[in-house]
Order: structure tokens, then C-alpha cells, then sequence
């Protein structure tokens, strides 16, 4: 009796670890899948006629095509691509990425046309577009570093108003001697 309750105990853990192994095997097949989509949608060429991805297409796909159109310059195209994937109501990890991946497209865009020009006016658009993406970005997400480097970079290229007003006036600040009874002046306490 012993002898057959072991060997259907260890039936059943065999039949479970089979169980495991097929769910194991089918989540590779789906990212190989998956993965090999991706590679193709980056590798996909890119004309005039260029259309968007199906919205059927995995998000992954969907947001690997945007990335590949805004590096070949279909920018509105890959504008449409990225706002496919931008939920307002709830942002999840494709979502915020692609809303990060807007705000560095109208920034590479704008950084094109100040240097291309030499009018930072015409960029001022696109740079103030980029900002208003990270912004929204860092308001889902505050702890990404990378949207608040980029942030600055923008900032950098086109500052707010009221720090440009308070430049050009340049009101001089009111500075104040205060002398402490045994401490050299230039001292800190």
C-alpha cells in the first residue's frame, strides 16, 4: 500500500511539473512572437505613403513602429502612433513610455531647427510641446530621472517667462550689513 501511494504522489508532482513546463513553453512562444513583431515593425520601411500601425497590433509593436517612424522623420505619423497609446485616464509602462518618447521627438525637433536655422523663435513651439509632455509624464510618475533631465534640458532651451522677465530687469537686490559682536565680517557662524 505504501508502495502505490508513492508512486501516485509522484505521478501527480510529475503531471504538475509537465503542467508547468507546456504554460513555460507556450509565454516563450508568445514572446518570440511577439519580439519578432517588434523587429519588424523597426524594420519596416518607411515612405511617403506610410500608414499607421493596425490598432490590433500589440502596444509593444505599436510603440516600436512609432519609435522607428519618428527616427526616419514621419513625425506625424508617428505623432498619431504615440497618441494611440496615451490613455489620460490611466497611464500604464507603454503609455508613460511613449508619452516620454512625444516629449523627445518635438525636443530632437525643435533642438533640429534652432541649430539648422539659427532662429530659436521657430523652435520655441516645438520645445514648449516637449516640456508640456514631460510635465504630464512627471505628474503620473515623479521619480523619473529621465524625464526631469530632459525637462530641464527644455527649460534650458527656452525658459519660462517669469524667469526671462525677471532677467531682463534686472532689479538689483537689496543687500544688508549685519556686523555680530565677535565674529569677523566674511565669517560664517
Amino acid at each position: 500500500m505504501r508502495r502505490i501511494t508513492v508512486h501516485a504522489v509522484f505521478g501527480a508532482l510529475a503531471l504538475a511539473c509537465a503542467a508547468a513546463a507546456a504554460v513555460q513553453a507556450l509565454r516563450l512562444e508568445q514572446a518570440q512572437r511577439l519580439n519578432a513583431a517588434v523587429v519588424a515593425a523597426t524594420q519596416a520601411p518607411v515612405g511617403p505613403g506610410t500608414t499607421l500601425p493596425p490598432q490590433d497590433a500589440a502596444p509593444e509593436v505599436r510603440l516600436a513602429r512609432a519609435g522607428a517612424l519618428a527616427r526616419a522623420g514621419a513625425y506625424d505619423t508617428a505623432f498619431k502612433t504615440y497618441s494611440g497609446l496615451i490613455q489620460p485616464t490611466e497611464l500604464d509602462v507603454l503609455g508613460r513610455q511613449a508619452l516620454f518618447n512625444l516629449g523627445n521627438m518635438y525636443l530632437r525637433q525643435g533642438m533640429a531647427l534652432a541649430g539648422n536655422s539659427g532662429k530659436p523663435d521657430e523652435a520655441l513651439p516645438l520645445v514648449e510641446l516637449a516640456k508640456q509632455r514631460y510635465r504630464d509624464l512627471l505628474r503620473v510618475s515623479p521619480g523619473d530621472w529621465d524625464a526631469r533631465y530632459n525637462l530641464e534640458r527644455a527649460l534650458r532651451m527656452a525658459p519660462e517667462e517669469q524667469d526671462s522677465v525677471a532677467e531682463e530687469t534686472n532689479v538689483p537686490v537689496e543687500r544688508r550689513r549685519v556686523m555680530l559682536r565677535d565674529m569677523q565680517p566674511g565669517d560664517l557662524p
